[in-house]
């Protein structure tokens, strides 16, 4: 059988550590900050997972947020433009 991912409308953020920090930090309230390794890590439903820059910050379907690969989510997402929603 083959599957295809329904069409959905996703939030996300990318981020770039100290450049949009504060924007990620209002985005997603469930990153938290390790002082010891100097990274953020987003309390997903698998535990936390590490953020590296250029990770995209996704808001999913029932209000969880974890982190997506930039190559990965450019494969499976595209910005939608005003006209497309």
């Amino acid at each position: 059988m083959k599957y295809r991912k329904k069409p959905i409308i996703i939030d996300a953020i990318q981020y770039k550590r100290e450049e949009n920090i504060s924007e990620c930090l209002d985005f997603c309230k469930d990153m938290i900050y390790r002082p010891d390794n100097n990274e953020y890590y987003i309390k997903t439903l698998e535990g936390n997972m590490k953020l590296t820059a250029g990770d995209y910050i996704i808001k999913g379907v029932q209000g969880e947020f974890y982190p997506c690969k930039p190559d990965i989510f450019e494969k499976t997402y595209e910005e939608v433009t005003h006209g497309k929603m």
